[in-house]
């Protein structure tokens, strides 16, 4: 019989062995600058997405193709066989990333990935979400063409803006549905630490407008009876908290957290909390990121201060997002959050609220074979217990995923580290070792999963 632990100290050298080679395809990957959000040049984007079908051609898998989505930019697919009667894993990942203004600060150029003194590579999408394609790479090539079960690949072209993939996942049922889901675009606290996802809040979003005036007029000659659409506004938005800096709306969940706890100094380090300031909000820290909601001011039409004169403002919009606690309904969370901007209305303003979206939360079924076997591969692979970790992030794809394929298990790793992956900013990076280790623990978990299907 052969030990388990040498197949799993094999898998390890083997992934180990294989880094050079998935660096250097990484770091190709991360010169394609594939912002797919609108007014972007389309061209890279689509040049990423060819690279992705080779990526993966490179890595044995056949018949990679795009497919069109509507409306959208393509995604990647690949269905692969395996043994007859065996589970089905699909892979996901996604190849667009986020904008990289030099006014965020970057100290290397943003597509051109460079490997600095602490070992870790910079770069544009060298974390979120490159990471995860290497990663998928390297768990293909070290299974081979003797694959333990039927492997499916996608990888999206717009998760980070206007995504379309849900409305064509929920479209085509069969051609997406699987017994387990490997979304590797997500992390650990700190490299080294185990961790596996175990909920995500979600996030509904909405903007609201407050009108006072029928046009701008001098704030000498009429301010201080007739009110300005920017003072409304800031009086309705300061109800949105209490004074400790929680969320308080009439009808929205809150709950707490009962798995691992954040590392405060983490969490500190990477949200770049300046010195001095404090934390928002009551509870553990793992209940406000992880457990409570939370509603963020994503944005104002309104002059900039170049441009600000001396007027009394006739309109302003908002654009707010509430991440939603798992286990609560998004669409019952967005109307509460509507209904209470449309009742605040100072001086008798007038508000508009209107929807922009909706994105629902997530909560893991812990019991659920493949949950176990993923537990199980972090564990061998790493060498010590896993934390069962929140996000504060939402994954939308996940909810079409869940209609797709109800009693199927969603697996939620990566490499993108709270503690210095520092993804949508500057100077986002990714530690090679993490790779190494979670293309081991893929591949473990894909073993794992087929065979005890089969037992």
């Amino acid at each position: 019989m052969t030990d388990p632990s040498s197949d799993v100290e094999a898998t390890k050298a083997a992934a180990a062995d294989l880094m050079p080679e998935v660096i250097a395809r990484l770091e190709a990957l991360v010169r394609i600058p594939s912002v797919a959000f609108p007014g972007f040049d389309p061209a890279p984007v689509h040049e990423m997405g060819r690279a992705v079908v080779d990526l993966f051609g490179a890595a044995g898998a056949t018949d990679v193709e795009l497919l069109d989505v509507p409306g959208g930019y393509p995604c990647v697919f690949a269905d692969l066989p395996g043994p007859a009667g065996s589970p089905t894993v699909l892979l996901y990942a996604h190849y667009d990333v986020q904008p990289a203004p030099a006014s965020q600060g970057w100290t290397s150029e943003p597509f051109e990935p460079t490997t600095k003194d602490d070992g870790r590579i910079y770069g544009r999408g060298a974390a979120d979400d490159k990471s995860g394609l290497v990663i998928h790479y390297g768990t293909l090539t070290l299974l081979g063409p003797d694959r333990p079960c039927r492997v499916k690949l996608l990888v999206e072209g717009e998760e980070e803006t206007i995504s379309h993939l849900e409305a064509f996942v929920e479209a085509h049922p069969e051609r997406f549905a699987a017994d387990a889901y490997v979304i590797a675009d997500i992390g650990p606290q700190e490299v080294g630490k185990p961790g596996l996802t175990t909920a995500l809040r979600g996030d509904v979003a909405c903007t609201v407008t407050v009108r006072s005036l029928a046009a701008p007029v001098h704030s000498g000659l009429f301010g201080g009876a007739a009110p300005d659409a920017m003072t409304a506004m800031i009086r309705i938005l300061d109800t949105l908290h209490d004074e400790h800096g929680d969320t308080v709306i009439d009808g929205v969940d809150s709950s707490s957290w009962d798995g691992a706890a954040m590392d405060e100094q983490v969490y500190r380090d990477g949200s770049s909390i300046l010195p001095g300031v404090e934390f928002l909000g009551t509870g553990s820290l793992s209940d406000r990121i992880w457990a409570k909601p939370s509603v963020t001011v994503l944005g104002m039409d309104v002059p900039n201060t170049a441009e600000a004169s001396n007027v009394l403002l006739p309109e302003v919009t908002a654009k707010l997002s509430m991440r939603i606690v798992p286990g609560s309904d998004g669409e019952a969370q967005l109307e509460a959050l509507m209904s209470h901007l449309r009742a605040q209305r100072p001086w008798n303003v007038e508000v508009e609220v209107e929807r922009v979206k909706v994105g629902h939360a997530f909560a893991v079924d812990a019991s659920h074979p493949a949950i176990v076997a993923a537990e199980d591969a972090m564990r061998d692979v790493y060498g010590s217990e896993v934390e069962s970790i929140g996000s504060g992030a939402s994954i939308p794809l996940v909810a079409s995923l869940q209609k797709v394929s109800p009693g199927a298990a969603i697996v939620l790793w990566g490499v993108e580290d709270t503690a210095k992956a520092r993804i949508h900013a500057s100077d986002e990076s990714v530690d090679p070792e993490e790779i190494s280790r979670m293309i081991a623990v893929q591949t473990v978990f894909i073993r794992k999963l087929a065979t005890r299907t089969a037992d």
